[in-house]
């Protein structure tokens, strides 16, 4: 097989939740670049129906869907309207996700909680429902997105968010224990952990601290869209076949000291 070939989604059918805008737009465009159908969820119904048309304008199928991860008859409805119009899940990235900041000792366990559960249980929910699928499949990718906020302590100044950092802990948990459990059905389960990336979410941060983020950062500047659409196509693909429960930082060098 040629090393094209390796990356090479033809065929496939992906699903990637928060799939509306920002992050998970660019990681549902760059599935359907490759070659793949695209199923696109999110709470917001009419942000999936813009990244959809913009997945149909490669030449690929998309399916845009309202979902809502913390509810369990959103999840069954996606999934069941999945495999009703596609027949199959190959791919599952894991992107939808929310922050809550504040200084831990005034954060209320209401707010903690919201945090917690769409970022880690409606990462397992969907997780969970997916695979089953992909059990029967007997093949399956799962990427799951976290941060680098994830892998250590972030400075208050400009990330002071720890429900956040610690479901994203969690999440490189998840990657690992689910991969060791589904290793035996060919379910590999990876996840990509993003640094400081330009978007919404980041504008404030970049307005404010560029330059104490940059100070951290071995690459000195945000990432761009095409420092992560790669990323995704080699963990959805066959080029990463030998891979399982790994994270991957895509961080500018962050975490590297």
């Amino acid at each position: 097989m040629g090393v094209l070939d390796l990356f090479d989604l033809s065929g496939k059918v992906a699903i990637v939740t928060g799939g509306g805008d920002g992050l998970g737009r660019s990681l549902a465009m760059a599935l359907g670049e490759a070659g793949s159908d695209v199923v696109i969820c999110s709470r917001k119904l009419n942000k999936c129906e813009e990244t959809a048309r913009g997945v149909e304008a490669l030449g690929v199928r998309a399916l845009p869907l309202q979902c809502d991860l913390t509810k369990d008859k959103d999840v069954d409805r996606l999934v069941h309207e999945t495999i009703k119009q596609f027949k199959r899940i190959d791919i599952l990235v894991n992107n939808a996700g929310r922050t809550w900041g504040a200084n831990p000792e005034d954060i209320s366990m209401e707010d903690w909680q919201k945090v917690i559960d769409l970022n880690i249980s409606g990462t397992f929910r969907i997780s969970q429902r997916v695979g089953r699928e992909m059990i029967k499949q007997k093949q399956g990718k799962i990427i799951n997105i976290s941060s680098y906020a994830g892998l250590r302590g972030t400075d208050p100044d400009y990330l002071n968010a720890i429900p956040y950092n610690a479901s994203k802990g969690a999440i490189h948990a998840l990657t690992k224990d689910l991969a060791t459990k589904w290793s035996k059905y060919n379910i590999h389960v990876n996840c990509m952990a993003p640094g400081w990336f330009h978007s919404k979410m980041s504008k404030w941060t970049y307005d404010n601290w560029r330059e104490k983020v940059f100070s951290r950062l071995l690459i000195k500047r945000f990432g761009e869209e095409d420092d992560f659409k790669g990323v995704v196509v080699f963990l959805a693909s066959k080029a990463s076949d030998f891979m399982t429960g790994q994270i991957l930082s895509v961080d500018g060098g962050l975490t590297a000291w």
